[in-house]
């Protein structure tokens, strides 16, 4: 009998030890979901971009994402030289990431935020409308907003060589603000039309940045046409103040 029952114990761990198959385990917990991107996500694609005026290959390399080896290859560049205005294919792009640079200064006191009073328009545009007008140095303002219009995304924020330089603006005689206030132009006639939500995103976003930096109080990021001397309606009656001020944080 004690026989019977030692065969029998070896026989099921025979059974057992012979067994590959991965056991059946049964839950009652439903399937996980399968991961979808949202579609906000924009996937990596090709896109062309016009130089626009004070842009470096550095630049354009860190608002893309993409290397500055492969924006030269992609061009056949022999180097890194680049000229305003020149188109250049930029190779699996991502969404545009505006590069801010900050300096250490105690120049910049005010923020002045203007309209262009056109319909379309981007800082190449305006550089050469300046130059026209006898602005020596070009692009008056310091900062550009694009409204979608030229080129340029809706919301995309292009830096001013007067910025990189730190040089004086050319926006606003009134109260020496070319000396000592930012210029920020959004594009657009806001006398007759209203400012898109991109660019107002994106106008809260650099005068965050701007004014934390340089730690200039609220009551000093002006419009145009509030600054005492100024004769205009800049940025237009229809830029929505209360909605931005509130916005910053």
């Amino acid at each position: 009998m004690k026989l019977l029952k030692l065969l029998v114990v070896i026989f099921a761990l025979a059974t057992l030890s012979s067994c590959t198959t991965a056991p059946l385990v049964v839950s009652s917990m439903p399937p996980a979901p399968v991961y979808k991107p949202p579609p906000e996500i924009i996937m990596r694609h090709d896109i062309t971009h016009v130089v626009a005026p004070g842009e470096t290959l550095w630049r354009i390399s860190k608002t893309y994402d993409v290397t500055i080896e492969n924006i030269m290859y992609a061009n056949g560049l022999g180097s890194n030289t680049i000229e305003m205005g020149q188109s250049l294919l930029i190779p699996r792009a991502m969404p545009a990431t505006p590069v801010i640079s900050l300096y250490p200064t105690n120049k910049w006191k005010y923020i002045i935020i203007h309209h262009s009073a056109t319909d379309v328009g981007n800082a190449l545009s305006f550089y050469n409308s300046h130059k026209r007008r006898g602005f020596i140095k070009g692009l008056g303002y310091h900062f550009v907003i694009d409204n979608g219009s030229s080129g340029k995304p809706d919301g995309y924020i292009e830096i001013s060589p007067r910025w990189i330089k730190q040089e004086n603006g050319a926006h606003c005689k009134a109260g020496s603000m070319n000396y000592n206030g930012i210029g920020i132009c959004l594009v657009g006639n806001f006398s007759k039309e209203r400012v898109s939500q991109r660019q107002l995103t994106s106008l809260v976003y650099l005068v965050d940045i701007l004014r934390k930096y340089y730690k200039i109080p609220i009551r000093d990021i002006l419009g145009h046409g509030s600054v005492p001397g100024a004769r205009t309606e800049c940025p237009g009656s229809n830029f929505p103040w209360k909605q931005f001020l509130n916005r910053l944080k």
